[in-house]
Formats: C-alpha cells, structure tokens, sequence
C-alpha cells in the first residue's frame, strides 16, 4: 500500500512538472508576442489553463500531506522560506490573471505581466531545486520520541531544521540549480510547443519555432548533466532488515538497473520528449501540432516519474538527512498508518474520474485555436 501512494504522488509530480508549460509560457510573453494585441492572445492562451496548474499543486501538496504527514510536516515546516517563496508565485499568478484587464486597473497590464513573469521564473526553478533534494538530501532531524512530548510553544516538536536558511540553503548545491534550470527551460520548451499548436496566429508559430531549438538545448544539456550527475553519486540505501540508512555508491544507477521497467520508463519519456521537440521544429505546416505537445507532455510525465520512483523505491531513501543520515526518510518510517493509506486507496478510485473531466473541459475549451479576433470579442478576456 505505501509503494501504490508513493506511486499515486510521484504520478501527480509528473503532471504538476507537465502543466508547468504555464509557467514557461509567461516568460515568453514578450518574445512570442511583439504586439499588445499579440501579447494578450498569448496570456489569454494560458489563461485558460493557468488554474488546472495550481489545482494539480494544490493536490499534489494535499497527497503528500495524507500519504506521507512526516516528509510534510518536515520539509513544508522546516524549508520553509523556499516553499513560502514558490507559493508566493502562485500567489502572483493568480492575482494577475484576475486583475490583468479588470476596469480601474491601477498598475497596469505590464506589472501583472511582470508578476507573470516572475512566476514563470521563480516557480520553475523552485520546483526543480526542491525535486533536487529528494537526491541530494536536506538539513533535517527527526525525533519521533518526541511525539508524546509537547515543544516549548505548546506544539508536537518531531522533525528539526538544521539550517538557518530555511530550505534556500539547497540553492548552494549544483545538483539542484541544475534540475532547476533544467524544469525552467524544460517549462519553456512547452510553452512553445503548446502556443504553436494552440494559437492561430502564423507570427507567433513562426517565432515559437525559431525559439525551440534554443530553449531545447539548453534543457537537454542541464538535464543531461543533472541526471549523470545523480546516477553517479552515492545515495542513502536502507537495510531492509535493520532499518539502518548508509551511503551506497552509484545508488540510483544501481535503482535503475534494478527496475529495468522504471528504466524503460525513462529513456521512452526521453525518446518522446525528444521527437516532439524535433517535429515542432522541423515541421513548418501549422497543421498538427496538438498532437506534438501531447506527445511531449507524456514524455514529460514518463521522464519525470521514473526519477520520483527511482527516489522513493528499492530500499533508497527519498528525502536524505544530510544532518543525520540515520533520521532520513523513506516511503515506510514517514508514511501515514495502514488504515489510513487504505481508506484513501478506496477514495483514490474516484482519480480516473477526475481526470476524464479534466481532460474533457480541456477538448471543450480547446476545440478551435484561439485567435486575435476570439480574444478581441471576449468579454472575460484576461
């Protein structure tokens, strides 16, 4: 059962890694878009799906919280700057979608386009330095003697943090600046590959095109250097009979080899994501691109959850204390009781409902490409 919510999460990480094509587009805002009729067809373009991106936090988040209340307690209450910073961004984003076009707009379109932007930025990288920490570990403590015990504040004390920079002390560390950038420019490369099959607009697909190749190569290369740099250093393993966490070498290599189905998964995201990109760039007719960018967000998804896997499963632990190797934490010592991960087993049946619907509001609301002339005549145009 905790393998089955390890796997549930790791899933809605991947979509959340997938719907970040929001994010990437609103940095894009400017480059795609040289027109302010150009630049409100390309927020209006997102704006129609900006909300299922923050729906898809908010239940990842809510996952953890249920399936795994330790890591949550743990890394939401002691990393707590760069979790308040990314929620921020949403923060953000959300305001400027509302407000962008409202009537006594006060600060103008172009600050809630910078709020949009920062956005974009922040909220990637963030995303992808703390995904970092899941292989590089974090400055943690965990006292679960602690539990019928009560803190100086009135409050259960389990988990400590160790670093005064509350979680932003993970920017210090390459690994995680480069999965960091490499989810901005990932996000990016989305973007452009959602606005050239979205947007009726041939400027705009023709500038989205000749900005691929770029923002492409710039993530293969930051990936590429993330992933070799993982696969070869050591990891926290746990004894399945002791418990006892201890650094093995070449830990996630040694995972992978291990699950050859979580490898298969990984390099077939690899291959997808790749071709996508490919016939974006290659192919000049406008035609057909919806089924480019599905084609990359499911490479994505796979990419995305064969590392989470790789993180959590065969013995490894998924969050390293890199204070006390000993109080690291995998899917068995920070999961909720067996009770608990089975009820919510039952009502996890209700997911494929949900994203049916998801998908079908996403048809409806995508069934023609939108264009200047739709956006000039809609009166709740963002």
């Amino acid at each position: 059962m905790v393998e089955y919510w390890w796997f549930i999460v790791s899933l809605l990480g991947a979509i959340l890694v997938f719907m970040m094509f929001v994010q990437g587009g609103q940095t894009l805002i400017y480059a795609v878009g040289k027109t302010e009729p150009e630049q409100t067809l390309v927020v209006n373009t997102l704006g129609r799906k900006w909300e299922l991106t923050f729906t898809t936090l908010a239940t990842f988040g809510g996952a953890i919280f249920a399936a795994f209340p330790l890591f949550y307690s743990t890394s939401f209450g002691g990393a707590y700057a760069a979790w308040m910073l990314l929620l921020l961004c949403f923060i953000l984003q959300a305001i400027s979608y509302q407000f962008r076009t409202k009537v006594g707009n006060i600060l103008g379109k172009r600050t809630y386009e910078v709020f949009l932007l920062i956005n974009g930025l922040l909220g990637t990288v963030l995303l992808g330095v703390v995904v970092g920490t899941f292989f590089t570990g974090a400055p943690f403590s965990v006292e679960k003697g602690n539990l019928m015990q009560l803190g100086g504040s009135g409050h259960l004390v389990i988990s400590s943090w160790r670093s005064p920079w509350l979680g932003l002390e993970a920017l210090a560390n390459p690994i995680n600046v480069a999965l960091g950038l490499a989810v901005f420019f990932l996000a990016r490369t989305l973007g452009l590959i959602y606005f050239a099959g979205y947007i009726d607009n041939e400027n705009i697909i023709t500038r989205c095109r000749k900005l691929l190749l770029r923002n492409a190569m710039l993530f293969v290369l930051l990936f590429v250097f993330a992933l070799v740099a993982v696969l070869l250093k050591d990891g926290a393993a746990v004894d399945a009979t002791t418990g006892k966490a201890y650094m093995e070498p070449y830990k996630y290599l040694h995972n992978l080899l291990a699950m050859p189905h979580v490898l298969v998964l990984l390099l077939l995201g690899v291959v997808l994501l790749l071709l996508a990109i490919a016939k974006v760039y290659l192919y000049k007719n406008a035609q057909g691109r919806k089924s480019h960018f599905w084609l990359a967000a499911f490479g994505t998804a796979c990419v995305v959850l064969s590392l989470l896997l790789c993180a959590g499963y065969n013995h490894t632990a998924f969050y390293p204390s890199t204070y006390n190797l000993q109080d690291s934490l995998t899917i068995y010592n920070s999961s909720s009781s067996p009770f608990t991960l089975k009820v919510m087993a039952v009502a996890s049946i209700i997911i494929p409902f949900v994203v049916g619907y998801i998908a079908y509001v996403w048809h409806a609301m995508s069934r023609k490409k939108i264009s200047l002339e739709e956006v000039e005549q809609d009166e709740h145009s963002y």
